[in-house]
């Protein structure tokens, strides 16, 4: 069969490697893909919001599956424009990947159905949320409602902090219309943890548990960034925690979703807080996780285009997902700067092969192959993934291998999966 994939970066090329894996696959495209997926897949040059260009090709060539990997041209409604044209596709439609395109959207149905989150309000106007905050506990958690690259949330210490928030989000517009609407929310504590699950609308299928980065710089300090590093599986998620949460969170929001005549077909990112109440949900994502899915990919055992065929055809019950018993832990090269400014074209030399049947994996984000070579193309660049029998063990292969790639303006944090240590 052929597959089209719809994105260009990590998380994209992590899809196109598990693709690559069935022996019901012939074929693999990317649209528009990057310097590292055109190894596996061959690149078209069409945009993941160009839907009726990628459609187009979709007939032109026959395609069997389209996966969408990317959060924008499934908000837009990608999936829509695929199934109107009588084309297989996998993720959401537009109605079901609101709960990823707005956080209002997302709050308003956990509080709706008693699925356990932080409190919040919504704000449309900055005056009103500045009054609001005028009486709020800090810290607190202002977050852009739209879609923002996993950047649109910034943690604030005091007034003085929220404040210049809230002028960041809705009057700056640093992220667009994403901050038309804001919603602030009390500041949680515990261990972070995410969950990527398949679903059919009706069945929901967790995955292994991975735990993101998100700040640029050691010790969870700086900006928040799309991911600087993941690792999994997170100790912290036991087999009582994942019971708790398949009972109080992944099934009731795809009930809840059914019920606002919504089903969800794709992946569901589920982004926990293990509080001391309890775990409780931070965030939806209406698809794979970036850089969730480059170290829980390469650890599951079922043929990725059987589980999504199984999710489209509302025959997931049927399936159990496997896993291996090992770790991964994926380290980020960034080009320093990455979140604000950095430079890009910078040549990428790669020092010695990454074999996946020694457990080792590169997978391109920011690149670009030109007559050159392969060089670097936006902030996040290449996510190095190795596996280990312990998570120690496969954060210690994880920064070994990060020294077989080099370019100007190299940067990572060196404390991904540190957390692990403390056990």
């Amino acid at each position: 069969m052929k597959v089209l994939i719809v994105g260009s970066g990590g998380r994209e090329h992590a899809i196109a490697w598990s693709v690559s894996r069935s022996r019901r696959v012939d074929k693999i495209y990317c649209a528009p893909g990057n310097g590292g997926i055109r190894e596996i897949a061959e690149c078209v040059d069409i945009g993941a919001m160009e839907f009726d260009k990628l459609a187009d090709f979709a007939c032109e060539n026959k395609i069997d599956l389209t996966i969408i990997g990317m959060d924008d041209p499934l908000v837009g409604g990608i999936v829509d424009v695929f199934e109107e044209r009588g084309l297989k596709v996998f993720g959401p439609r537009k109605n079901a990947a609101i709960i990823e395109g707005s956080k209002s959207f997302s709050k308003d149905l956990m509080k709706k159905y008693g699925i356990p989150t932080a409190r919040y309000e919504t704000f449309d106007s900055p005056e009103e949320a500045l009054i609001y905050l005028e009486n709020a506990q800090f810290p607190i958690v202002l977050k852009a409602d739209g879609l923002a690259l996993g950047k649109g949330v910034l943690i604030c210490q005091n007034l003085q902090e929220a404040e210049a928030g809230v002028a960041t989000l809705m009057l700056d517009k640093q992220f667009g219309d994403a901050g038309n609407t804001i919603v602030i929310e009390e500041f949680m504590t515990g261990r972070e943890v995410s969950v990527l699950c398949f679903c059919d609308g009706t069945h929901i299928a967790p995955m292994t548990s991975a735990q993101d980065h998100k700040r640029a710089k050691d010790g969870d300090q700086g900006l928040n960034t799309g991911g600087m590093g993941t690792f999994s599986p997170s100790p912290f998620y036991t087999e009582d925690i994942q019971k708790i949460c398949e009972e109080q969170i992944y099934q009731p929001t795809m009930d809840a979703m059914k019920a606002e005549g919504r089903d969800f077909i794709g992946i569901l990112f589920v982004g926990l807080m293990l509080t001391e109440d309890g775990p409780k949900v931070l965030e939806y994502n209406a698809r794979f996780g970036d850089p969730e899915a480059q170290v829980v990919l390469p650890r599951m055992k079922n043929d990725i285009i059987t589980v999504m065929e199984a999710c489209i055809d509302g025959r997931l019950g049927e399936i159990e997902l496997e896993f291996e018993d090992n770790a991964a832990v994926c380290v980020v090269l960034a080009s320093d700067g990455y979140p604000e400014h950095y430079e890009k074209g910078k040549p990428i030399t790669f020092m010695k092969d990454f074999s996946a049947e020694e457990g080792y994996y590169v997978f391109h984000a920011g690149t670009k192959q030109t007559d050159e070579g392969i060089v670097t193309n936006g902030g996040r660049v290449l996510g190095i993934t190795a596996k280990g029998d312990t998570l120690q063990k496969a954060r210690e292969n994880a920064y070994k291998a990060t020294e077989w790639v080099s370019f100007e303006n190299k940067y990572m944090r060196n404390d991904i999966g540190k957390a692990i240590d403390e056990i």
